[in-house]
């Protein structure tokens, strides 16, 4: 399986473990923001537990530099990731439930038991995947971090497990603010993930 494309598609599991509140797209221009949005809607951040939306993923290290578009389904028990860009295969689909990971391009079909472990498996390296549950709606995961804000009370910049995540833009989706930008960085990896349509869901909805 070609080494490019199974990078991106295990990494992109990372990537999109977030959410929001509303089935419209978000605004092109950023709505302004207002002090204490942020500490109001904490409870209602916390209670996502599903979600769909669409973005696009960039990659880059040293040797390489890559990006696809992402369309990401997640529920209490199962996700299901479906990548498409300029990087070779045109799709891929990376789905899994408790104890079972499985990445399928058009070379062939990986499995394994956790996304932490197909990573490890398929590259020799992981990413932190409960963690970036948290990171991409903003939150630290509840462990040692530093956490900057800025003068309206939103994140702007994240330190955690070795990882750098800044906030670069926010928009409002129903009665979330949620990131709309956001650049992880790890050593000589880097990151950026834009998401142009959030349609969370909550354990409350019908």
């Amino acid at each position: 399986m070609p080494y490019r494309i199974l990078r991106l598609g295990v990494l992109s599991l990372g990537l999109l473990l977030v959410a929001g509140c509303a089935s419209q797209a978000p605004t092109s221009g950023e709505v302004e923001r207002s002090q204490g949005q942020w500490e109001a809607q904490q409870q209602r951040l916390d209670a996502l537990q599903g979600w769909e939306l669409q973005g696009k993923a960039g990659l880059r290290t040293p040797q390489d530099s890559t990006s696809a578009n992402l369309d990401w389904l997640q529920t209490p028990y199962y996700f299901r990731i479906l990548l498409s860009g300029p990087f070779g295969s045109g799709r891929s689909v990376l789905e899994g439930r408790e104890g079972r990971v499985s990445l399928t391009t058009g070379e062939g079909r990986a499995e394994a038991e956790s996304p932490q472990a197909l990573m490890q498996q398929e590259l020799g390296w992981s990413l932190p995947v409960s963690a970036l549950t948290d990171w991409m709606r903003g939150l630290p995961a509840d462990r040692p971090h530093e956490m900057e804000k800025d003068a309206l009370g939103f994140p702007t910049l994240l330190e955690q497990d070795g990882w750098r995540i800044d906030y670069r833009a926010w928009t409002r989706v129903g009665e979330l603010w949620l990131p709309r930008r956001m650049k992880m960085t790890y050593d000589d990896l880097d990151v950026t993930l834009v998401v142009t349509r959030w349609q969370p869901e909550f354990a409350d909805d019908d």
